[in-house]
């Protein structure tokens, strides 16, 4: 049977973080958390980073010791060897990549309304069809098309911080309207911005060198976009008051209007980019999550079918494509960022957990990648990483709590029923 090929270097591989962290987040829900946080929202791209911070040191130890696709359904398998609990690891990565793409490819549609003036829901499914083929296409082709977005995405985000030097010192940077809670329930909705450094460990075995080059390419995807997100939000509210950031659909097109009248039109175009490339990547992981899940025999062989001439887990990619867009009718983008860091929480404080149990029960396991600062046996960045994340549980609405819960308990009732059926023909 052919196999995923290792094309993709240090360079791509960055890039690829980059450009699947960088998109709707930043160029939409800034607006969302600045109108909770005010102009301190800086601070809640901070605490953002320092869980996605924490959560991809682990990411950077388990990929250096499983290079593999379905990254969480494998490290979560290998650590507690709990076949339950790692089949609902990778249904929620599934859940999450699929109901994020779904959100994004409508802010697209959003943003391409506004120029073109087509329907919304149309350019949504034109958009996951058209990058649906290009994920079929090939691995090395997506990520060359990734970095050329990533590019575009980058300079519309250097234009804001660029613009902003010349209003830095106007504002209070530590105003924040509803105190440090407002702070924590804006961090809970930026993290959606960071989402997608974890998916990079999804591509593992597309990567050359990968015990290596993985744990390089994630650390340096978290640092460069947590110091561009934290420059865009000082930017951002140093040119426009945070109240009406809050209010704003097209937040930094309206702060690049402000600062440089008729420029409006430029960052939209950039944030049809930035969208899209996001999408992209979702879908690519996507598609890798259920080709690695099979391989696992976690879901139905023919998930692991891989197309002879491009080298890509065909069928995997048909069923994310389609899924997403069944979901294309989401509404809200910020309910739907908060039902899906829900979900990313729950799956980053097993990541965390994954590592420090792996420690103790596995300790002679070839790491080339060690996270340092350890007592005794325990590692202190995953156990403050798990901490973090079930800490930022309770800042969750008890609606989006109690959907998150029905999720996971439907992964683990779909587990069950399948494997009986499996235990069933087997007799």
């Amino acid at each position: 049977m052919p196999k995923l090929k290792r094309v993709l270097g240090l360079f791509e591989a960055t890039m690829y973080g980059i450009g699947i962290i960088l998109g709707a987040g930043i160029y939409v829900l800034i607006g969302k958390a600045a109108g909770i946080a005010g102009n301190a929202v800086w601070l809640s791209f901070l605490v953002s980073a320092i869980i996605a911070a924490l959560t991809g040191l682990s990411y950077a130890e388990l990929s250096s010791m499983f290079p593999k696709s379905a990254a969480a359904f494998v490290y979560t398998s290998r650590a507690f060897k709990k076949k339950i609990l790692s089949f609902v690891m990778g249904w929620l990565s599934v859940y999450i990549i699929i109901v994020s793409a779904a959100a994004v490819s409508l802010g697209f549609g959003g943003y391409f309304n506004a120029l073109t003036g087509m329907p919304i829901v149309s350019a949504a499914l034109v958009l996951v069809a058209i990058l649906s083929v290009i994920n079929f296409w090939g691995i090395k082709e997506s990520a060359t098309l990734n970095v050329v977005f990533t590019l575009i995405e980058l300079a519309g985000l250097a234009l804001i911080i660029f613009l902003g030097f010349g209003y830095l010192g106007s504002i209070d940077y530590f105003e924040a309207p509803a105190g440090l809670s407002g702070v924590m329930t804006a961090a809970i909705l930026v993290f959606f911005a960071y989402l997608g450094f974890e998916n990079l460990a999804d591509v593992s075995e597309e990567v050359k060198n990968a015990t290596h080059t993985m744990p390089k390419a994630l650390l340096l995807s978290v640092i460069i976009t947590t110091i561009i997100y934290i420059a865009v939000s000082i930017s951002a509210v140093s040119i426009l008051p945070w109240q009406q950031l809050g209010a704003s659909s097209a937040p930094l097109a309206d702060v690049a209007s402000k600062a440089m009248p008729g420029s409006a039109g430029l960052l939209s175009a950039i944030a049809l980019f930035a969208t899209a490339n996001t999408v992209l990547f979702l879908l690519v992981a996507g598609s890798r999550i259920l080709y690695g899940m099979s391989r696992e025999h976690a879901l139905h062989e023919a998930l692991r079918r891989v197309h002879p001439t491009r080298n890509t887990p065909w069928i995997s990619v048909a069923l994310i494509g389609m899924l997403t867009l069944a979901f294309t009718l989401i509404g809200s983008i910020q309910i739907v960022a908060e039902l899906t860091n829900f979900g990313a929480f729950l799956v980053f404080m097993f990541i965390n957990l994954s590592v420090i149990a792996l420690r103790f029960n596995r300790p002679n396991v070839e790491r080339p990648f060690r996270i340092p600062l350890s007592i005794g046996k325990l590692p202190v960045p995953p156990t403050l990483g798990a901490l973090f994340c079930f800490g930022m549980l309770f800042y969750f609405t008890i609606e989006t709590v109690l959907f998150g819960l029905f999720v996971v308990a439907l992964g683990a009732l779909f587990y069950l029923i399948s494997s009986r059926r499996r235990a069933f023909q087997q007799q």
